[in-house]
């Protein structure tokens, strides 16, 4: 793994502890607010991550990062505890991304400053890192974007992602080894990166 991903990856495991979103999510149910703020600090990135790797426009984004949260508020009670609060929420937000592509009718390419945006959680990242990352995931298809964001950024499970994605686990599986070879392929091709 490239070692932005991999710090990235260490982030995300303590931010995103199942045992710890659980109690969250159960804080929520209960209608805690300083349960929502805590479970927004925690997954805010993995969840805006998501939709924007889905809508490519960073508005867009944060408007269903804010409804995503909106949502999980509203039906915490119908929230059933099996030690995936990240991908109960990771499914609002990206049913509310497909919503909005179905309003908006196409996909926008996403621009420079709106990848830079991503919110990449870790203190060691540097902005060069943030480049050298905006450069290569430049490289990747929408879907090897969204399984390396989702693994790196929001620590899921090739399971978990291929669950979420609808797609079969070998193909997540390999559309990931793939991402990884060819941002491989992109640092050492490119000295400028």
């Amino acid at each position: 793994m490239l070692p932005i991903l991999a710090t990235m990856a260490e982030n995300s495991q303590v931010l995103l502890n199942p045992q710890e979103l659980e109690k969250l999510m159960v804080g929520l149910a209960a209608g805690d607010r300083d349960s929502l703020a805590a479970l927004y600090h925690r997954t805010r990135a993995a969840v805006y991550g998501l939709a924007l790797s889905y809508l490519k426009n960073g508005h867009d984004a944060q408007d269903v990062t804010q409804e995503t949260f909106v949502r999980a508020w509203e039906k915490a009670g119908q929230y059933r505890a099996q030690g995936k609060p990240l991908g109960w929420l990771l499914a609002i937000a990206r049913n509310l991304s497909l919503m909005k592509l179905r309003e908006r009718g196409k996909i926008h390419d996403l621009s420079e400053d709106q990848w830079e945006n991503l919110a990449i959680e870790s203190s060691e990242a540097t902005q060069e890192d943030r480049q050298i990352l905006l450069a290569v995931m430049g490289q990747l298809s929408d879907q090897e974007r969204q399984i390396v964001m989702l693994h790196a950024v929001a620590g899921m499970r090739h399971r978990e992602i291929a669950s979420l994605l609808e797609i079969p686990l070998s193909t997540a599986l390999s559309k990931y080894h793939r991402a990884l070879k060819k941002m491989k392929t992109a640092l050492k091709g490119d000295e400028t990166l």
